[in-house]
């Protein structure tokens, strides 16, 4: 049975499935997307209360659609930038460390796994083979839950963070945009409470959260926010 273990978890351990990484990609993408809708459903409510002109409330709409996108998609990228780095200097002192003191650092693989519910000596045999095979790979893994050279793509963060928030503000903005008087706000209320329901589905989902609570509060900033822009704009006509 130990020797069955063993074969199963090493190359699982070696080869961990990136699916937490692609995961949390997915996240920020929803909520760019949701944060699109918010900001933009914002803006145009607040220029709508202030009975401005439908050209006026779609320029307004599309200027805070790519102010925000670009916030957001600079801000992952130097964001993630710095965590690229702090990995990088993670992996340099690791290897430092195993280059010093093999041994030690296979026997905290060892109680890594033996805290994990392994047996102690499944433990042992389990960060032997990790250790013969990659230990720079499997003591990141273990220590600070590193992937070796699969660093997180500041690129691919600000590209997804950019072109989600302009998927999720487009909603908000055509509905403004498209609706007749006097159903404008209206309308655009409840389009954004539909969409703000999916992603708050959708984001509780990948948190493993409660879908309820998550939706309830995703409706009530969305909601919030518009109804504060919205008076705002009112009491400045």
């Amino acid at each position: 049975m130990s020797n069955y273990l063993l074969h199963s978890i090493v190359p699982r351990e070696i080869k961990k499935l990136r699916l937490s990484e692609r995961l949390n990609v997915v996240r920020a993408g929803v909520l760019g997307a949701n944060d699109g809708i918010i900001s933009v459903a914002g803006i145009v409510t607040g220029v709508a209360g202030a009975q401005q002109s439908q050209m006026t409330l779609f320029i307004s709409g599309l200027a805070g659609m790519f102010a925000g996108a670009l916030s957001m998609g600079g801000g992952e990228y130097v964001s993630v930038s710095t965590q690229r780095d702090t990995q990088r200097n993670m992996v340099k002192l690791q290897e430092e460390m195993i280059a010093a003191n093999p041994n030690r650092e296979e026997n905290a693989l060892a109680s890594y796994y033996e805290s994990k519910g392994l047996g102690l000596d499944l433990s042992r045999q389990v960060s032997s083979s990790l250790m013969e095979q990659d230990p720079l790979a499997a003591t990141l893994k273990s220590k600070f839950n590193i992937e070796f050279k699969d660093y997180f793509s500041p690129w691919q963060a600000a590209f997804s963070s950019f072109f989600s928030f302009i998927i999720g503000s487009l909603l908000p903005l055509m509905a403004i945009t498209f609706i007749p008087y006097p159903y404008k706000v209206s309308g655009t209320m409840f389009s954004v409470i539909i969409a703000l329901t999916f992603t708050g589905y959708i984001s509780s989902r990948l948190g493993k959260s409660n879908v309820i609570k998550g939706i309830l509060r995703n409706l009530l900033v969305g909601l919030g926010t518009m109804i504060v822009t919205y008076f705002i704009g009112t009491l400045l006509t």
